[in-house]
């Protein structure tokens, strides 16, 4: 009976124990819970403090805006234009065209002070690919057309490229009507790849025109291109042609693969045109050779010498309001 009683005790005493135990961990748990919620108070007072010294720092550090992306690429190729290529760049920067745009230029290493002034004018991407001349003693290298404006092709961002040369002035809302040929022939499910701007040579022709290549083949002289279209073809071919043909040679290569290129009523180019060039065209070993290899391309393809030949022009009689090809007289009269 002793012995019973005493284990009977052994256990209570055992059982205290463990409750006292307990009791300290209940207390050390309400300890921690009390630190808890005064870390979360500290946290909430801190807080709004923080958050308030941080929109101060964030509203005087210069933070770089997010930009628009470029839709419509501007590329023009030059070389010891400056005066026309100053007129030209001034025609797309009072065009108002409606959505963000980029101009990039490629230049042929031009001695004209044409370079210095492409280098100041801070919304212009300039490229310079050296064409002529010598260079550490030795002749440089020649590229074609193609290569000089794959240059500026492949650089472009935007989901249109507008292609102009450095002697042409666009007439008001001609891009614009351009973004809305492509957006009607989009929403027609239509695969185009370029339209087509109406221009003439001034002085030279009175109607403006677009003009259609073997095959009778619409293509772009000036206008715009659907950038993944040019892509797709693998851009302007840079070793048949020198100089002539590769814009034709482009438009058929995109034909050839299923796009279109239409023309776009109201969208006006003039294009100055000299009469030593005019001459330079009549006597030029490098039209003929280059005529000579766009036949050959194509021939059996777009082009058939026995059978009739398709090329041809469509004009359009227009008078222009704004005398925008007067701004050449000046060259005229030097």
């Amino acid at each position: 009976m002793f012995i019973i009683f005493k284990k009977v005790k052994l256990i209570k005493n055992m059982l205290l124990e463990k409750l006292d135990k307990i009791n300290n961990k209940v207390e050390n748990l309400d300890k921690i819970n009390k630190e808890i919620e005064e870390i979360k108070n500290n946290l909430q007072e801190i807080n709004p403090k923080y958050q308030k010294n941080r929109d101060k720092l964030f509203k005087t550090q210069a933070i770089l805006p997010r930009t628009e992306k470029n839709l419509v690429s501007v590329v023009i190729g030059s070389y010891n234009r400056r005066s026309l290529l100053e007129k030209t760049i001034n025609s797309v920067r009072s065009h108002n065209i409606r959505i963000p745009y980029e101009i990039i230029v490629v230049d042929g290493g031009s001695t004209d002070g044409a370079l210095e002034w492409l280098i100041q004018q801070k919304d212009i991407i300039t490229i310079v690919q050296h064409n002529r001349g010598e260079f550490q003693g030795k002749p440089v290298k020649r590229r074609s057309w193609g290569y000089f404006m794959n240059l500026g092709f492949k650089s472009a961002q935007g989901k249109y490229i507008l292609m102009l040369s450095d002697d042409c002035l666009l007439l008001p809302n001609a891009v614009n009507l351009g973004l809305d040929k492509f957006e009607e022939m989009e929403k027609a499910s239509r695969k185009i790849g370029g339209v087509a701007f109406y221009f003439r040579n001034w002085p030279e022709d009175k109607d403006y025109y677009v003009q259609y290549t073997l095959g009778g083949k619409l293509f772009v002289n000036h206008g715009m291109y659907l950038r993944e279209a040019l892509e797709a073809v693998g851009w302007a071919d840079e070793e048949q042609y020198i100089f002539y043909k590769a814009d034709g040679d482009i438009c058929l290569r995109m034909w050839q693969i299923g796009y279109e290129f239409v023309d776009c009523p109201g969208a006006y180019v003039e294009h100055y045109y000299d009469r030593n060039e005019a001459v330079r065209h009549t006597n030029n070993e490098v039209l003929y050779c280059d005529r000579e290899a766009y036949l050959k391309r194509w021939q059996g393809i777009y082009y058939h010498r026995d059978k009739p030949d398709l090329r041809k022009k469509m004009t359009n009689v227009y008078d222009d309001p704004t005398r925008t090809a007067e701004q050449f007289l000046e060259l005229t009269n030097q």
